[in-house]
This record gives structure tokens, C-alpha cells and sequence, in this order.
């Protein structure tokens, strides 16, 4: 005797597609679809993309951006700016022998009460004494905490992606020693 075959549910015909959109501190730039069944199911999904993608710049192509589905109205996911990252390969090729990487990671409140943990990196045009190193690293760090604490959230992630951040503590920090670069690494929102 034959057994009746079972009719198989296609899940996907079910399911919406939402475009995601970025905050507005990145002039809600399209970061691409996805699918979900209820809007609800997109709430705290993650997005990463580069820089290039949002802009359209190719020179700021090694900065990866992250986000997160904070809220759905319509067919449209909002999202809210996580962190970002330099990829390791953009990193690599600035240290050069007989120079010195300088690192800091800094947790800075900022004006509206957010922490951001903060990774900023200074490399030196040649290798710098130890007490030149602690002294570039305490004036990056004051100037990480200081530069929070009078901005909100948005207005500190537009100014470390843009890198007038980094570019104001290499003006403070090449006083000390010569500076080759000094770069954000890393943030993410706490």
C-alpha cells in the first residue's frame, strides 16, 4: 500500500523582505535586505559593512562598521551604530621595523551617558624611549576622555569615522615625539 506524501511548507514565501537602513549619523544610507517573518524577529540583528559601501570612498575601504537592528516600521529596519574596526592588514602595513606602536584602550563616557570603549594606535617615525612611549599613551588617553566627555555619541562616532579624532591627537602627541601615524582602531559601544 502507498503512504500519502506530506505537502512540504515553503517557509520563504512567508517570509517579508525589509530594507535595513543605517543611523542617521551616516545619512541613513541603504545597507542592504533581509528576510524575516515578523519584524519583531529582525530586532537585534547585526549588520557589518565597510565604509566603501556606505560612501562610496575607496581610500577608506580597511574601516568595517557594525550595526544593529534597533527598531522595524513598515518594511523598513532602523539601526543603531555598534562599533567599528580597522582591518588587521591596514594595521600590519603601517608598523615598519625599528618604529614604535603605541596602543591605548580607553572606557570614555560620553556627554549623553553612553561608554564607548575606544582602541587608538600612534606609530613613531623611529623607535621611542620608554617614558616617550608612557607619555604619548597618557596624552592619547586624556585627550580620548576629555574629547567624550563634551560630545554625544553621534557627534564622537562622526568625528573618529571622519578621523579628525585621530587627527587631533596626532597634532597633541607628535609634541613629545615624531609621529608617523595615529590611527582609531577599534570602538564599541558599551
Amino acid at each position: 500500500m502507498a503512504k500519502a506524501r506530506r505537502r512540504v511548507r515553503d517557509t520563504w514565501k512567508e517570509k517579508i523582505w525589509y530594507e535595513i537602513l543605517a543611523p542617521a549619523e551616516f545619512d541613513e544610507a541603504s545597507l542592504g535586505t533581509s528576510p524575516a517573518k515578523e519584524p519583531e524577529m529582525l530586532v537585534g540583528r547585526k549588520i557589518e559593512t565597510s565604509m566603501r559601501e556606505i560612501t562610496g570612498d575607496f581610500s577608506r575601504q580597511y574601516v568595517k562598521l557594525f550595526f544593529e537592528v534597533d527598531h522595524v516600521s513598515g518594511e523598513v529596519a532602523h539601526t543603531i551604530f555598534t562599533g567599528h574596526k580597522v582591518t588587521t592588514d591596514y594595521v600590519r602595513s603601517m608598523i615598519r621595523r625599528g618604529t614604535s606602536r603605541i596602543d591605548t584602550i580607553t572606557n570614555a563616557t560620553t556627554k549623553d551617558g553612553k561608554k564607548v570603549n575606544v582602541h587608538m594606535l600612534a606609530i613613531t617615525v623611529k623607535r621611542a624611549k620608554a617614558s616617550q612611549q608612557r607619555l604619548i599613551r597618557e596624552t592619547m588617553q586624556n585627550m580620548i576622555l576629555e574629547n567624550a566627555a563634551e560630545k554625544n555619541l553621534d557627534e564622537l562616532v562622526k568625528e573618529i569615522i571622519s578621523g579628525k579624532f585621530a587627527s587631533s591627537i596626532y597634532h597633541e602627541a607628535k609634541k613629545i615625539y615624531p609621529l608617523k601615524k595615529v590611527e582609531t582602531i577599534k570602538t564599541k559601544v558599551l
